[in-house]
Order: structure tokens, then C-alpha cells, then sequence
């Protein structure tokens, strides 16, 4: 993200730090939620592999492949090629971690066999986020540089690029959220995870959470400095 001058900085954090030490509080707890549980064996041992594999299949979902991607916590389910990518902790891991973050993709694979609505308006939405998250935030200071109408009408331009943005993280809580619960629903009565166990996999997969709705804040947050920068902006004929 370009980081905003026009105002100085003293209003960019009033606007913004909130967020970001809500940010920062996220990321802590889902890592220390981690390390934490990904260092307790299930009492089952399976892998998170196995235990995806397993939900996958339990809902008739045998067609949707299990692969191994590189990177801490990459694990991702992609709906267009219907493939579940889990990070090398998780898919050889055999801890109450591995199992919860495994369970949660898998509930993804679940919302696409059900067609639910959010994850399918998250993915409609992915190429316009991609672009927008970069190149609306440049197009704004561009059209705050322009002393004319035209410089106005470019930074609202921005602005409404950049805000597809925010709305994709709104759109993202819900997915992921049921997501967590269709984890949790089905690890609880699937004999994967015992009923103590499942105390860690709601620490985990809350504090995954928590992530979510901090960038969501975050990129509502920047939002409106944006706005408040551009509407504060002198009129010019």
C-alpha cells in the first residue's frame, strides 16, 4: 500500500491505528494459538491430510484433490480447480492444529458443494481486489496531485477502486466463519478429535478469526481517511 502523505502522518494513524494494534493483537494470538496447539498430538494421530481427506470424503466430496503448498499457513481451498492446498505444518502435521486449520479448508470445499452465496461473491470479486488493492490507492494520490476537477474525479476514482478492497474483507468473514463452524461441527460428532480436544480447536480457529475481522477494519479504516482527505479537499472550478 503507497502510505498516505497528503495530510501528514498524525492523521493517517488517527485514522489507522486502531486497526493496526488490532492487527498486530490478531497475528500474536493466532500464532501463539498455534505454536501452542500444534505441538499436541491428537489422540488419533492422523495427519491433516488424513483429516481433510476424511471430511472430504464423508460429504461425498472425492473429487476434490489434497496437495501440499509451501509456505506457513498458506492453506487455502481453490473452488475453480477444486483442489485443497495445505502448508507442510498441517498437511504431515498430526497435532489438534493441523486437524482444526485442515477441517476449516475442508469446509470450504463444503460451502462450494452447497453453493453458498458469500464464497461465491468472494470469488467473483478476486480479480477486481487484485487490482483495485494496489492500483486505486495510486490512481487517488495521482488525482490528488491534479489542482483541477479532472485531479478530483481521478481520486474518487481511486478511492472507489481501493474500496472494493474493504468490501472483499467483508464479504471474506462470513466464508470464512462458516467455514470455522462447519470444522467444528464436524469434528465434534466425527470421532477425529476427541470432545477434549476440541477445546484447541476452537482456540485455534477463534483466533484465525480475529485475523479476518482486523483486515476487515484495517482496510475500512483506510477508506475513510481516503474519503476524509478527498472531501476536505478545496473546491476548485
Amino acid at each position: 500500500m503507497i502510505f498516505p502523505f497528503y495530510s501528514g502522518y498524525g492523521l493517517y494513524f488517527l485514522f489507522s491505528l486502531p486497526a493496526l494494534l488490532l492487527g498486530l493483537w490478531a497475528q500474536m494470538r493466532v500464532k501463539s494459538a498455534f505454536n501452542k496447539y500444534s505441538k499436541v498430538r491428537s489422540f488419533l494421530g492422523l495427519t491433516g491430510a488424513e483429516v481433510a481427506r476424511r471430511m472430504l470424503n464423508s460429504n461425498g466430496l472425492y473429487n476434490v484433490q489434497i496437495t501440499e503448498v509451501n509456505g506457513f499457513l498458506s492453506d487455502h481451498y481453490d473452488p475453480n480447480k477444486k483442489t485443497l492446498g495445505l502448508s507442510p505444518d498441517i498437511y504431515r502435521g498430526n497435532s489438534i492444529a493441523a486437524a482444526g486449520v485442515a477441517a476449516h479448508e475442508a469446509g470450504h470445499a463444503l460451502q462450494d458443494q452447497t453453493g453458498y452465496a458469500a464464497l461465491r461473491v468472494r470469488a467473483f470479486m478476486v480479480p477486481s481486489v487484485q487490482i483495485g488493492s494496489w492500483l486505486g490507492p495510486i490512481i487517488f494520490f495521482v488525482g490528488l496531485l491534479l489542482s483541477s476537477p479532472l485531479g478530483t474525479n481521478l481520486a474518487w476514482a481511486g478511492l472507489i477502486l481501493f474500496a472494493a478492497t474493504a468490501l472483499f474483507s467483508l464479504v471474506t468473514l462470513p466464508v470464512e466463519l462458516d467455514a470455522s463452524n462447519r470444522a467444528k461441527a464436524w469434528l465434534s460428532t466425527s470421532g477425529v478429535i476427541y470432545q477434549q480436544e476440541m477445546a484447541g480447536v476452537n482456540n485455534v480457529l477463534t483466533a484465525a478469526a480475529w485475523t479476518y475481522v482486523a483486515a476487515a477494519i484495517q482496510a475500512i479504516s483506510t477508506v475513510m481517511y481516503y474519503a476524509f482527505i478527498l472531501l476536505g479537499r478545496p473546491r476548485r472550478n
